[in-house]
């Protein structure tokens, strides 16, 4: 009989000869999250690099919300974001509906993210932090 968590989340095997890897198969390792700001062009920019969930998404949401209470034009660089969830799909609705903001540039996965759940057609997109400074 298999114990439960390995029948959900097998381990991964090195090679045939050696012992199992300690890491599971399914396991996420979330990147160092970081948010960086500056003044384009009249826009206040917030960019976002790593991974963000419920665990790391603070500082991106402390950042997006202080932004749109200042600025009448926020843009959110997400081309940086290896991953993202719920969480941060949230922060964009939430100040999206609070502010002015434009995404730039979302990485792959973000706009897969947008995609699936329709957010894609709420969200302003653009392609540089330029544009959406102009827009």
């Amino acid at each position: 009989m298999v114990p439960w968590d390995e029948a959900v989340s097998p381990t991964l095997m090195s090679d045939a000869a050696e012992k199992p890897a300690p890491r599971r198969a399914f396991e996420h390792v979330p990147e160092q999250a970081s948010v960086h700001q500056y003044e384009r062009r009249g826009a206040w920019v917030v960019t976002a690099r790593g991974s963000f969930d419920t665990h790391t998404a603070g500082p991106l949401a402390d950042a997006l919300k202080a932004a749109v209470g200042r600025y009448p034009k926020v843009v959110l660089d997400a081309s940086g974001v290896t991953f993202a969830d719920s969480a941060f799909l949230n922060l964009l609705i939430l100040n999206h509906q609070m502010g002015t903001l434009r995404v730039v540039s979302p990485s792959r996965q973000v706009r897969r993210l947008c995609e699936l759940t329709g957010v894609d057609t709420v969200l302003e997109v653009r392609r540089t932090v330029d544009d959406a400074a102009d827009s």
